[in-house]
Formats: structure tokens, sequence, C-alpha cells
């Protein structure tokens, strides 16, 4: 997940160097089109064409834009799965103690 996360991080830099070298507007949270692409993620069976207009038909700051929003959506998604799996090892241990529990369990039938 580390690796995932710097991996994105990376590529969050670059989009933003993209847009720093072409004098391209970054969209702040609270603007209707950052906003409007937000929500997407919450569309049903959502995939690449759910994004697709904004990212190959718009403009080159629409499309720069669209993908920071999409990095910062799955960065966040992987630090709230990461807290979840560490919150869950501590309550249900990980898989050699719940082995135990389950062969000595077997052992007590």
């Amino acid at each position: 997940m580390s690796v995932a996360r710097a991996s994105l991080e990376e590529l969050l830099v670059d989009y933003q160097d993209f847009r720093r070298q072409r004098n391209l507007e970054l969209w702040p949270k609270d603007l209707d089109k950052a906003v409007y692409v937000r929500r997407l993620a919450h569309a049903a069976e959502r995939n690449y064409d759910t994004y697709q207009i904004h990212i190959e038909e718009k403009s080159p700051q629409t499309a720069a834009n669209t993908m920071i929003c999409l990095i910062c959506q799955s960065t966040y998604l992987l630090v709230r799965l990461k807290r979840e799996l560490a919150n869950r090892l501590v309550e249900e241990g990980g898989i050699t103690e719940r082995l135990y529990h389950r062969r000595k369990a077997k052992r007590n039938l």
C-alpha cells in the first residue's frame, strides 16, 4: 500500500508540474467543476468511461485537474483502507493468531 501511495504522490507531482509549466489554473476544492468531478466517484458502475470526456475531450486544464482530483481521491481511499486494516489487525489479530484459535477450537470439539 505504501508503494501505491508513493506512486500516486509521484504522479500528482507530475500533473502539478504539467499544470504549472503551461500556466493552467489549479481548481480549488470548492470550485463547481472540481465538486462535479469528485462527485462522479459516487456514480453507479463508474469506470474510465465515467471520466473519459473530462480527460480526453476537454481542455488540458480540465484533464490535468480531473486527474489531480482522481489522484487525491485514490490517495484518501488508500489511507482509509490502511487505517481500517490496522484496526482490524488489532481487533482480530493476524493470520497466525486466527489460525491458532481455529486449530485450538477444532481440538476442543
